[in-house]
């Protein structure tokens, strides 16, 4: 009895959704990593700014937290006398993205099927029992 106990407490919830990635799952890395993957060439810095909404310090940060993950490369090259840094998702990166996505469709999927669930049951609207 206390070695089933033992392997159930091993095993995560059926909610843990451990595959959230936590360096991915931040909302300005999200934003990043999005923005790369429909970007198979990658962005220019200034792009990837503009389109996540940050500012340099706070995008450097965060590049430099997915470049320590292997989630992105980076290159600089100068350009007309000016500095460009190019930014692109990794083979690993691009895995990890698309694991991400699977988990965070069954979180969805699992929030679905919950809120079906409480419609068909009316307990939508119910007030809860305390």
């Amino acid at each position: 009895m206390a070695e089933q106990q033992v392997a159930t407490r091993k095993q995560p919830g059926r909610y843990a959704y451990d595959g959230l990635d936590r360096v991915i799952h931040e909302k300005a890395r999200l934003s990043i990593v999005s923005s790369l993957a429909g970007h198979a060439d990658g962005l220019l810095f200034n792009e990837l700014k503009e389109v996540c909404a940050l500012t340099d310090g706070n995008l450097s940060r965060h590049i430099s937290i997915l470049q320590d993950a292997a989630l992105v490369e980076v290159w600089k090259r100068l350009r007309n006398n000016r500095s460009q840094t190019l930014v692109r998702l990794t083979a690993q990166g691009r895995q990890r993205f698309l694991e991400y996505l699977e988990q965070l469709e069954q979180v969805i999927a699992d929030a679905n099927k919950a809120g079906a669930a409480d419609f068909e049951s009316g307990r939508l609207n119910a007030r809860p029992t305390l």
